[in-house]
């Protein structure tokens, strides 16, 4: 096991949840695009929005994608700004 699969297990346990529910990879891929195609302090509050959006009914492959999809076209300055306009 690796320390994301024992923090995994020990929070689920903390929550009630089943950890073969959680799709650590989908997570940490949209996170990764938010990030850097947004902005970083996006990334945790994607991963929010993501679970709520999962405990409402959405299938969290495709409510991902909808938000990696999303983050690519967000238009962003090379300084990290949103353009003017």
């Amino acid at each position: 096991m690796t320390v994301m699969d024992d923090w995994v297990t020990a929070a689920c346990a903390e929550l009630g949840l089943d950890p073969a529910k959680v799709p650590v990879p989908t997570v940490l891929d949209l996170a990764k695009d938010v990030a850097h195609q947004v902005l970083r302090p996006g990334a945790p509050v994607s991963a929010y929005l993501l679970g709520v959006a999962v405990g409402r009914g959405a299938e969290p492959a495709a409510a991902a994608a909808r938000l990696s999809a999303l983050a690519g076209t967000w238009p962003v300055e090379l300084d990290g700004t949103a353009p003017a306009g």
